[in-house]
C-alpha cells in the first residue's frame, strides 16, 4: 500500500487531469465487464498496462507482481466453476471419486478463461487509477461529480489510518521479535492477540489526538486538502474520447459477429 501511494506521486501521469483518468478507467472498466469477450479483456488489459508501465514509469516487474494476489482469488473462484459432481457420468472428463464422478467439461473451460482475463482486464483498470492517482486528486474526482463530502472525508480518514496502524504494526511485531514472541505457535497466538489489542488502544489514541490537531487548525466539519493536479487539456479530452469511442465500436462489432 505504501510502495503503491508512492508510485501514485511519482508516476509520469500524475499531472494529467484525475477528471480524465477516472473517466477513461471507469468508461473501460464497465465496457469490459459489459462485453465479456476475450478480445476487448485482452485489449484492455494490453492498453492499461501500457499506458500505466510505459507512461507512468511504473517498473514492468513490480506491476505484475501486483495481479499475483487477483490472481490467486480468480483461479481459487474458477475452480469450483470447472469441476462439477455429479452421481453419474456425463458428456466430458470424469473422474470417478467415493462413488461420484467430478466432471469437467469444455464450455467449463472456456467459460472460466474468459472470467479470468474479463477480471483481469478491470483489474489493470483499477490500478491504471490507482497508480497514477494520488487519493487527493481521487477526492476533487468525487467532488466533480457531487459524492456527499462525508463520505470522501471518511475515505480520507480511512486512507490516513491505513498508514499509521501499518506503522505501529510494524513496530509492535519487530518489538515481539525481538523477545522471541513467536519461538512456537503458542507464543505466535499470544503475540497475535497481543498486538490486535494494542492496534486498538492505539488507534482510538492517535485518532483522538488528530482530531484535536484539526480543531488547532480551525476545523470547521470540512477537511482542506492541497492539490497540484491540472484542468484536462483538449487534447486529453480528445484522446480519452476517441479511445473510449474505439472501444465501444469493437464491442458493438463483436456483438453484431455473435
Amino acid at each position: 500500500m505504501i510502495m503503491m501511494d508512492k508510485l501514485a506521486y511519482s508516476s509520469g501521469l500524475r499531472y494529467i487531469s484525475p477528471c480524465i483518468k477516472a473517466f477513461v478507467a471507469v468508461t473501460t472498466l464497465l465496457i469490459c465487464v459489459t462485453a465479456r469477450s476475450f478480445i476487448i479483456s485482452l485489449v484492455t488489459l494490453a492498453v492499461m498496462g501500457s499506458i500505466t508501465v510505459c507512461k507512468g514509469g511504473i517498473s514492468l516487474s513490480y506491476y505484475i507482481r501486483l495481479f499475483r494476489i487477483p490472481l490467486l482469488f480468480l483461479v481459487l473462484s474458477t475452480f469450483t466453476i470447472l469441476i462439477s459432481i455429479t452421481g453419474e457420468p456425463v458428456t466430458g472428463t470424469a473422474f470417478p471419486i467415493f462413488g461420484s464422478y467430478l466432471v469437467m467439461k469444455g464450455e467449463d473451460f472456456y467459460f472460466a478463461g474468459n472470467l479470468v482475463i474479463t477480471a483481469l482486464g478491470a483489474v489493470s483498470c483499477l490500478y491504471f487509477l490507482s497508480l497514477t492517482t494520488p487519493v487527493t486528486d481521487l477526492l476533487y474526482v468525487l467532488e466533480v461529480i457531487r459524492c456527499p463530502g462525508v463520505l470522501a472525508e471518511l475515505l480520507l480518514l480511512v486512507y490516513r489510518f491505513i498508514f499509521v496502524l501499518y506503522d505501529m504494526a510494524v513496530a509492535v511485531t519487530i518489538s515481539q521479535k525481538s523477545r522471541l514472541g513467536n519461538k512456537d505457535f503458542k507464543t505466535s497466538v499470544h503475540a497475535m492477540s497481543g498486538l490486535l489489542a494494542m492496534l486498538l488502544i492505539r488507534a482510538l489514541r492517535k485518532s483522538s489526538l488528530l482530531y484535536d490537531a484539526m480543531e488547532s487548525r480551525c476545523y470547521d466539519g470540512k477537511i482542506q486538502v492541497l492539490r497540484e493536479s491540472a484542468r484536462a487539456t483538449g487534447k486529453e479530452i480528445f484522446m480519452a474520447a476517441s479511445f473510449e469511442a474505439v472501444m465501444f465500436g469493437l464491442y458493438l462489432f463483436l456483438r453484431r459477429l455473435h
